[in-house]
């Protein structure tokens, strides 16, 4: 007769098999009947099987990214990267449509996060004004003014940097705190991530735009070249969220 503590473990061995599983069943299901995700002929690839990546492939980039790197577990990841020192105008780009993909998830947002892979070290102060580009940009195109979309446009170029007296403009009557405050965790990859990443991309180059999707439990599943469109990202997100209970 089975007790109770074997029945909690047959259930246990279940649950992790059902985890495991769970991620190529959703690629082979998107794979068969590709009408699952729209827009995947467009611009989104799905990752065949899904990539596995670990926890430990992922170190914070800063302070900010090491104490909040527990958030990579147990969410869907809208991952970006940084594959230079730099971060030129389609990368700066790739990363706001990232920030606006999440916001237009509505009620699913909390499913998610944002990451972005910065493949080599560069100066503090020409990161920072990657994060506050990506925390501040978005509320030029608030104003639905000329001027401001000119100087949306600028600002993507990295030599043109937000300073002091332009941050205060930007922040406006908002709280300062609350409106730096970021979203946006920044990791550094293991060399084993790095390989993994180039492995994918099947020869063509680990390039400024690139946006990947990685489930709850760490499968990179889907990949979006440069110039993605955000709308049909979000649309496969959404499906992927739907079809999935995880995370």
């Amino acid at each position: 007769m089975i007790n109770k503590q074997q029945k909690k473990n047959q259930l246990l061995i279940l649950a992790i098999f059902a985890l495991t599983i769970i991620p190529f069943l959703i690629a082979w299901g998107l794979e068969k009947y590709p009408g699952l995700v729209k827009g995947t002929t467009n611009s989104g690839q799905l990752i065949i099987p899904p990539v596995t990546t670990e926890r430990s492939d992922f170190s914070g980039f800063d302070t900010f990214s090491s104490k909040n790197l527990g958030e990579l577990a147990g969410h869907w990841l809208i991952v970006n990267i940084i594959p230079e020192t730099a971060c030129n105008e389609i990368c700066l780009e790739a990363l706001l449509k990232s920030k606006q993909l999440r916001l237009m998830l509505n009620k699913e947002l909390p499913r998610t996060r944002r990451v972005v892979v910065v493949f080599k070290d560069s100066a503090s102060a020409t990161a920072n004004q990657w994060w506050l580009k990506d925390t501040l940009l978005s509320r030029l195109h608030r104003t639905k003014n000329p001027a401001d979309d000119a100087l949306f446009l600028s600002l993507l170029r990295e030599e043109n940097k937000l300073d002091d007296a332009l941050i205060e403009r930007l922040i406006g009557a908002d709280d300062k705190e609350f409106a730096l405050n970021s979203d946006l965790i920044r990791v550094k990859p293991s060399l084993e991530l790095l390989k993994k990443l180039t492995d994918i991309r099947q020869g063509k180059a680990l390039s400024d735009g690139l946006l990947f999707l990685m489930d709850p439990l760490g499968n990179l599943m889907m990949q979006y070249d440069s110039g993605f469109n955000t709308y049909k990202v979000k649309d496969d997100l959404m499906h992927l969220l739907k079809i999935s209970q995880i995370g």
